[in-house]
């Protein structure tokens, strides 16, 4: 007996997002099929993959990181190294340095930094705050101010902030804001409803519905993500069609099997490689769930994970 295909599409869709400016831009959303099932309708737009960097620099001790970086003496040279890896669609900056509980840099400079980096790539542009809600309630906005016309992406305003952050990065310069919940349905719509009512657009914002390494718990996210995009779809669940953005990078390279130096345990092979294989499994899983772009921080797991999303498309 023949298989015949039974297409499943949706009259609901996830919003189209787009950010970037000056012909660098990426566009997220817009599809009305469960994660990768292009073989149901067409992807308008398929999953994108960033690359983060540190304002703080990188992790020297991985022998192939430091060679990809080798000669960048300042955030502008690494941002713009980063632009240039293979797969790469868009850049994020993490502030790190802002964070109060660390250098404390001031937003000036941190704001005047994200410009320098925005001016010196010929990619899209997000931001990471310090994640210290307080700091970023500042931070977020002032960023936007310096990124005016840039149409960067801010990652990320959270219930504590959001008012501060919709107000001044959004409908102040038109920036577009990721509300960041943590791994739970009724959290990411609550804060969804929450900046909608202060008169912000839907395509403005995303969700960061929240990682997990893994292997760590990563059956909460994947739970999460398919309840969202479920309730978006067959729902039509206004309030959860919005496109998901996951920066997962930090999470892998903080769990054990990616931090523990091969000399502890030699049969575990060379970290950098474990680190390498922790964020590739973690994405194309985060992919598979319903993330519309993934953020990560080695440039072999961006090639390999770009070339895993045009595989599907």
């Amino acid at each position: 007996m023949a298989f015949t295909n039974k297409p499943q599409v949706f009259n609901a869709k996830i919003n189209p997002i787009t950010f970037g400016a000056n012909g660098h831009e990426v566009t997220l959303g817009g599809s009305n099929v469960y994660p990768l099932y292009s073989f149901d309708a067409p992807i308008p737009n398929a999953p994108k993959v960033g690359i983060q960097i540190s304002d703080k620099g990188f992790d020297a001790t991985l022998p192939e990181l430091a060679k990809f970086y080798e000669g960048c003496n300042t955030v502008v040279e690494m941002a713009k190294r980063a632009a240039s890896a293979e797969g790469v669609d868009f850049v994020c900056l993490r502030l790190e340095s802002a964070d109060p509980n660390g250098d404390n840099a001031s937003v000036e400079d941190c704001a005047a930094l994200a410009k320098a980096v925005a001016e010196a790539i010929d990619k899209p542009l997000a931001v990471i705050g310090s994640k210290n809600v307080e700091k970023d309630s500042t931070l977020l906005g002032k960023v936007a101010e310096a990124l005016n016309g840039y149409n960067p992406l801010l990652l990320s305003c959270k219930e504590e902030n959001y008012k501060a952050i919709a107000a001044s990065a959004i409908m102040a310069f038109g920036a577009k804001v990721a509300g960041e919940s943590a791994v739970d349905i009724n959290l990411a719509k609550q804060l969804n409803v929450l900046v909608k009512q202060m008169g912000v657009a839907a395509g403005n914002t995303v969700m960061n519905v929240g990682t997990a390494a893994a292997g760590y718990g990563f059956e909460y996210v994947a739970s999460t993500m398919d309840r969202v995009k479920g309730a978006a779809m067959t729902q039509n669940d206004v309030d959860l069609q919005l496109p998901i953005v996951t920066p997962l990078g930090d999470e892998a390279w903080s769990v054990k099997e990616t931090l523990l130096e091969e000399s502890e345990n030699p049969a575990w092979g060379a970290r950098e490689e474990r680190g390498i294989q922790m964020e590739i499994c973690t994405a194309s899983a985060c992919l598979a769930s319903g993330s519309d772009a993934v953020i990560l921080k080695h440039p072999a797991s961006v090639k390999t994970i770009s070339a895993f999303v045009a595989a599907l498309m």
